[in-house]
């Protein structure tokens, strides 16, 4: 039977794991075995933070309208409730962009939410 080596395929492996580690520190990025374990966990990590990212941008969307809404005489809850009554349809990555960059218009979201009479 023939002898199979491998050669190429395992270094087309290795290089392809340690072009992945560039940059690494260390051992970390010359290594196979170092450079092996770190790129797997950078990848858990790169798949974990990419949703972990979007409840991050919502929470300092949130964080955003509740200050911009306190200084308007309301709170989140109160404002968020006053405009699902009066059927104004602003998601909160709008509103957080108001409240930073247009102050006066946010006012008037805020207003708008303030005065329906459900509220």
């Amino acid at each position: 039977m023939v002898r199979v080596k491998r050669g190429n395929i395992a270094r087309k492996r290795r290089n392809k794991i340690l072009r992945l580690a560039r940059g690494f520190r260390g051992g970390n990025g010359t290594q196979f075995r170092t450079a092996n374990q770190r790129v797997m966990k950078a990848l858990c990590n790169a798949y974990r933070d990419r949703r972990r990212r979007k409840r991050d941008f919502r929470r300092l969307w949130i964080v955003r309208i509740n200050a911009a809404a306190r200084i308007n005489g309301l709170s989140y809850s109160q404002l968020m409730g006053g405009l699902k009554k009066a059927d104004v349809q602003i998601n909160r990555k709008m509103l957080a962009q108001l409240a930073v960059i247009d102050p006066t218009s946010f006012a008037s979201v805020a207003h708008t939410a303030k005065t329906h009479p459900n509220l």
